[in-house]
């Protein structure tokens, strides 16, 4: 069974990776995001299957350069322990270290683009574009930005 990876930043972008959800049984997933009081239930609904990193937020600028520093070395402990094929992301900041890793390392990275950009690119996205194998937008109007991205159709159900 393939090994793959769900990775997200918690909040929105954690929720259009779990409309994914009926994916997960097909391989042998595991799911990571970061660590906050409204996502720590996940490890019951996904038991032994969910790990966290630091939670940052560019609002605090003193602060997230450190974090951010901290979860390069907690993805990279992660790939290490879990080795997985495949890295699926719906960003953002928190994916972007693990899909470099993965990158290096030789796993395919799937990005799916924000649901909630219509007409502009994420800065993680701008990134990932680059190597992605596979590079998917929500909104056709996206494509003029990737020109080498997939449209696929609103994550939402």
């Amino acid at each position: 069974m393939k090994k793959v990876l769900f990775i997200s930043s918690t909040g929105g972008h954690l929720s259009e990776m779990l409309e994914l959800k009926d994916l997960f049984k097909q391989y042998d997933y595991h799911i990571i995001t970061e660590k906050t009081k409204s996502n720590l239930s996940l490890q019951k609904e996904y038991p032994n299957k969910v790990n966290y990193l630091i939670y940052g937020t560019k609002d605090h600028m003193l602060t997230y350069p450190f974090k951010l520093i901290a979860n390069c070395f907690k993805s990279l402990y992660f790939y290490i322990k879990i080795r997985p094929q495949v890295i699926v992301t719906t960003g953002a900041h928190t994916a972007g270290p693990m899909c470099c890793i993965g990158k290096i390392f030789g796993s395919k990275i799937i990005y799916i683009e924000s649901f909630a950009n219509i007409h502009t690119k994420t800065i993680t996205g701008r990134l990932i574009y680059h190597f992605a194998d596979l590079f998917i937008v929500q909104w056709k109007s996206m494509l003029k930005l990737y020109p080498k991205a997939v449209y696929g159709g609103w994550i939402y159900k």
